[in-house]
């Protein structure tokens, strides 16, 4: 896991010369709708990019994770099929009823039966090579959609955004590599204040799904509970919760996931809330991006969660690469056919 956060940038930047030369059909462009069916790891990338860009697409983008795919879909919605094995069996299912209505399907992955059955289709598949994890693939999660809609002139063009963005992810080792000390170290420190602790995070705009990145890693990587919530939602219902029961003060961690890119009303939000927090005595950490651009804020962000739950992972004495729980769910499924 060390080796693949560490090469994230190099991941980033291979990302984008997939994508930069993939012969997409200029008919991909046409659609009313993008639907991204993919589970886990393959599919929060779709979730950033979601984020990322609800004020520049012009069409609706939604992230599909279950079997099938929602009634609305047809012809005129474009569905990219993504999932790093080309096995996930509810990406397998959302590709047959994406072609059983006529919807023009695209894959992002490593092959597998996915790439099979979309090239039996006649259907493109932007193929990549990676040997990990789908949760540590989230350079080509994330810069394969982005990159695919804006060459199919969904988005505007993101180089600049990307160059930008690689940059801040390579300075994120200089603060959060394992030869920086504790005491320098953001991503240690925080992980030594949650070790025993159960997280909450809390995102706003484009670092709401980032906040589900981090609860998502907590779980893989650091094999303990965690959970999300968004902002302006959360001030709506459960800053009310925080009375009860009174062992969450001495449970529960907050983290709170600010950037001065977010609107000024939301950071006002930012700030009450964790005046709320402080009545109720509950613990919290502000993280705060940086970088030109919004994509540089959002990777930031993510690259922090990321190496704060791989020391997690190692102050608790557990491999951040094993996903037991899953591989049963897996065998199990496998079992009954």
């Amino acid at each position: 896991m060390l080796a693949h956060l560490e090469a994230l940038p190099a991941q980033l930047g291979e990302a984008w010369r997939l994508v930069t030369a993939f012969p997409a059909p200029e008919t991909l462009g046409r659609a009313e709708a993008v639907v991204v069916a993919g589970m886990g790891g393959s599919a929060i990338g779709a979730d950033l990019v979601r984020g990322l860009c609800a004020d520049q697409l012009g069409v609706p983008l939604v992230v599909w994770r279950d079997y099938g795919l929602p009634a609305f879909v047809g012809r005129r919605t474009l569905v990219i099929a993504s999932s790093n094995s080309g096995a996930t069996e509810e990406t397998l299912s959302a590709v047959e009823r994406a072609l059983a209505v006529g919807a023009p399907v695209v894959g992002l992955t490593t092959g597998g039966r996915l790439a099979a059955r979309l090239a039996d289709a006649g259907q493109p598949v932007l193929q990549f090579s990676y040997d990990g994890q789908p949760r540590a693939a989230i350079g080509y999660s994330l810069l394969l959609v982005l990159g695919l809609l804006a060459r199919l002139d969904y988005l505007p063009d993101q180089a600049a955004a990307v160059e930008a963005a690689i940059a801040v992810v390579q300075e994120a080792a200089s603060r959060f590599g394992p030869t920086v000390p504790r005491a320098a170290n953001p991503a240690k420190q925080l992980a030594s204040t949650l070790q025993d602790r159960v997280a909450v995070i809390y995102g706003a705009g484009f670092l709401a799904p980032v906040a589900r990145r981090w609860k998502g890693q907590w779980n893989e990587n650091g094999k303990r509970w965690a959970f999300f919530e968004e902002l302006p939602e959360l001030n709506h219902n459960a800053v009310v919760g925080y009375q009860l029961p009174p062992q969450a003060a001495t449970t529960l961690h907050v983290v709170l996931l600010c950037s001065a890119l977010l609107p000024s009303r939301v950071g006002l939000r930012c700030t009450a809330t964790a005046e709320l927090l402080d009545r109720s005595r509950i613990p919290h950490t502000t993280v705060q991006t940086w970088g030109d651009g919004a994509l540089a804020h959002l990777l930031s962000a993510v690259v922090y969660g990321d190496w704060t739950s791989y020391y997690l992972a190692l102050l608790d004495g557990v491999d951040p690469t094993r996903i037991a729980a899953i591989d049963y769910l897996k065998a199990r499924l496998a079992e009954a056919g």
